[in-house]
């Protein structure tokens, strides 16, 4: 173990840094410059437990960026002499503009410490800053020091030792800013080509962000260490950085700072009382009503329900219209053509009766897009982040779990792979186990249907005369509360039982409030609807082709058949009946063979052989079949209600939307019932393959399946023998 070591003193001009440099050095100190420059070099010396301590006092700077020479000479400082430890002079009274510099010094990978000045300061300006939960978000040690009183000083050398002493341990344990979806999945990308490319001393991630900021001394200095790959990091830097700024619609630099505050602004609102920013004076203001213990939770409900009502409002009537032109599009193929069999049914009543109806809600997903789009990019969701934070915690799990979560709200699969950010394996299994709670998107050409058929769209109060609050938003509304009433349950639940232990503190990004561009959401808005299609065109296209084929064969016998065939010729020689009266039993005899060709089919032999287990849910073979077929893709089950719906029918019978068809077989009961089953039920096979991944066992995924299929029908049969008890 070493004896001696380097320690450099870094921080914003002002904030005392001089004063604990003469507090530690004493007397024993030197002055000169820096080669090259006028910037004054400052170095002391002391001993602290039989340790020697080479004191470095760098240069007062507010940041890293290359734009001054203070700045210049405190990053070469650190890149290229190395210092044991770094240690960061934050003046406690104007805590979040100080804490700028820490993060970019967390960036460069160096051991750090930081050495909250003028406490007293800040204690007297009613400042309470809890150094213990700050430093645990920040994963930074934390000493309070008074500089000119000599107070602190002591504990800050026995931090800097500890950490000199043992610094991979230190810079593993460090937090540092998520850019966000849009920038960090490219900000790693860049750094990972960085490592491949260069050997930088762990600083890969730093001259990434670096290059991205345009930094021109980060270029030249990639030139000099690594000159034969310059040219392609450059190149790469800059169409990453296009990309962004197209996105965001502003420069790259000031994205990045963006991101940098608004991670200190989410760990100061989590460990400080009170706190001064000027440049986030507005957004602290919003923040006051929209982050308010009281008010934060009734604020995101109704925001999310207004999210329901613009999607419902507006996208109805194109559904509308789309289902129209796909009744249309079936009449088209059966005329164009005539007696063509199998390769006919196949179109109409696979293609387009069962892979249309999942298409045809496409002008909904898009919307619904668009609106979470919004709220994402004007800032809005991680200040619900932070709301739901408050709750998570008291749950006993992690705050970071909600940012999985929200994403599961899209898809599944991918809020489980975000779960690797959480640190404690506890706290991934909980979250995974509870993910597919969350509504997501595939989840909702289902409720959609259901709501169209069984819920006609009718105000039921009007808000200021103005604000029709109508009941297809109001049970949506209720279908996502549920689910995430019931993760919270069940979350709780496996935190008491089989995954104890402590949640992990995290820091939750509160970056200041901006205006989306229309390009973004417009990006944003295609690329999730964009997965929806090639989802609906690709996997669902196949497993509906594979049920199309399941609810055509075996078809009825010749005996059968005839069967059918002797009753419509009794019926159309009674002379006893009027017009209207054959055609009426002839249509009956034709629904009845329809009946029996389905459930004489494979898909309908599994149908009645499962419809006992799911009949106290409510459900008939058809509807057991399609939640069968709904564990492969949930949207499977729109396709397959289409399909059932279409098979052997004529063009007539085709042209009748599904969702008249099920308002007519099922009561609003039922129609109610299945949303609730297709919200809790097993997830999509997808879904159960990457937990058997992500937590290392297949007995996570088992267990995921069980529970929440048994969960499901305990709940959709105590809903329908309750709501049919009370004549719903």
């Amino acid at each position: 173990m070493k004896s001696r070591y380097t320690i450099a003193l870094a921080g914003n001009p002002n904030a005392g840094k001089t004063t604990v440099f003469n507090a530690i050095t004493g007397s024993r100190q030197h002055v000169g410059n820096y080669p090259g420059v006028t910037v004054e070099k400052k170095e002391g010396f002391a001993r602290h437990n039989d340790v020697e301590l080479n004191i470095v006092d760098l240069p007062g700077t507010y940041s890293l960026t290359a734009y001054s020479v203070e700045e210049v000479v405190a990053r070469n400082v650190l890149l290229e002499d190395k210092p044991d430890v770094v240690v960061d002079i934050v003046d406690s009274s104007n805590l979040e503009r100080n804490l700028y510099l820490a993060t970019q010094l967390a960036e460069l990978s160096v051991p750090l410490v930081l050495a909250f000045n003028m406490s007293d300061v800040a204690e007297n300006r009613g400042c309470n800053i809890d150094e213990q939960a700050l430093a645990e978000l920040l994963g930074v040690p934390i000493v309070k020091t008074v500089g000119h009183k000599n107070r602190g000083i002591s504990a800050l050398l026995d931090a800097v030792v500890a950490i000199a002493q043992d610094p991979a341990a230190a810079i593993a344990k460090q937090r540092r800013p998520n850019y966000g979806p849009e920038i960090e999945p490219h900000v790693k990308q860049l750094t990972d080509l960085i490592r491949q490319r260069c050997r930088l001393d762990h600083h890969d991630r730093w001259f990434a962000v670096k290059l991205l900021e345009g930094d021109e001394e980060t270029a030249r200095r990639i030139n000099r260490l690594c000159p034969a790959h310059t040219e392609e990091l450059l190149a790469e830097a800059d169409r990453i950085k296009h990309h962004v700024e197209g996105i965001c619609g502003d420069p790259a630099e000031i994205i990045l700072a963006d991101r940098r505050y608004g991670y200190i602004s989410g760990a100061c609102t989590e460990s400080v009382t009170q706190t001064v920013e000027a440049r986030h004076a507005s957004s602290d203001k919003i923040d006051a009503v929209l982050t308010n213990r009281w008010l934060g939770l009734p604020i995101f409900a109704l925001l999310m329900y207004m999210v329901f009502q613009f999607t419902f409002a507006f996208g109805n009537p194109a559904v509308d219209f789309l289902d129209g032109r796909l009744g249309e599009l079936r009449s088209w193929v059966i005329e164009a053509w005539p007696g063509q069999g199998v390769l006919e049914s196949l179109v109409v009543d696979g293609i387009i009766g069962g892979v249309g109806q999942v298409v045809v809600f496409v002008p909904l997903i898009m919307l619904l897009f668009m609106a979470i789009s919004i709220l994402e990019d004007t800032g809005y969701m991680a200040r619900a982040a932070f709301v739901i934070d408050r709750l998570m915690h008291k749950i006993g799990l992690h705050g970071k779990s909600f940012i999985p979560m929200l994403i599961g709200f899209g898809c599944t699969v991918p809020g489980i792979m975000a779960t690797r950010t959480l640190e404690a394996r506890r706290d991934r299994l909980t979250t995974i186990l509870v993910l597919p709670l969350m509504s997501c998107a595939a989840r909702m050409p289902i409720y959609l249907l259901i709501l169209g058929a069984f819920f006609p769209p009718r105000t039921v109060f009007k808000a200021l005369g103005i604000f029709n609050v109508t009941n297809q938003a109001m049970l949506l509304f209720a279908i996502y509360l549920i689910g995430i009433i019931l993760a919270i349950v069940c979350a709780k639940l496996l935190r008491k039982t089989l995954l104890r232990g402590e949640a992990m503190p995290f820091v939750m990004e509160l970056p200041p409030y901006r205006m989306p561009t229309v390009k973004g959401l417009a990006i944003h808005m295609w690329e999730r609807t964009w997965l929806y299609l090639r989802k609906a065109g690709t996997i669902i296209l196949m497993i509906v082709v594979i049920l199309w084929a399941m609810a055509t064969w075996p078809a009825l016998s010749e005996t059968q058949v005839q069967t059918f065939e002797q009753q419509r010729t009794t019926i159309a020689a009674r002379a006893d009946l009027g017009k209207e009266q054959i055609r009426d039993r002839l249509s009956e005899i034709d629904n009845a063979e329809l009946e029996a060709g389905l459930e004489h089919s494979a898909i309908g032999r599994i149908g009645r052989a499962v419809a006992p287990v799911l009949r106290p849910c409510g459900f008939d073979w058809k509807i057991s079949t399609a939640m069968l077929g709904a564990f492969a893709a949930k949207e499977v089950f729109v396709g397959q209600m289409g399909l059932i719906y279409s098979v052997g029918a004529d063009a007539d019978e085709q042209s009748h939307l599904l969702r008249d068809r099920l308002a007519a077989e099922y009561s609003p009961l039922q129609g109610f019932c299945i949303m609730l089953f297709c919200l809790i039920s097993m997830p999509c096979m997808v879904t159960v393959v990457v937990t058997a991944r992500e937590s290392g066992s297949l007995k996570w995924a088992l267990l995921q399946v069980s529970y929440l299929t048994v969960l499901a029908w305990v709940i959709t049969t105590a809903v329908y023998q309750a709501g049919s008890a009370l004549g719903m």
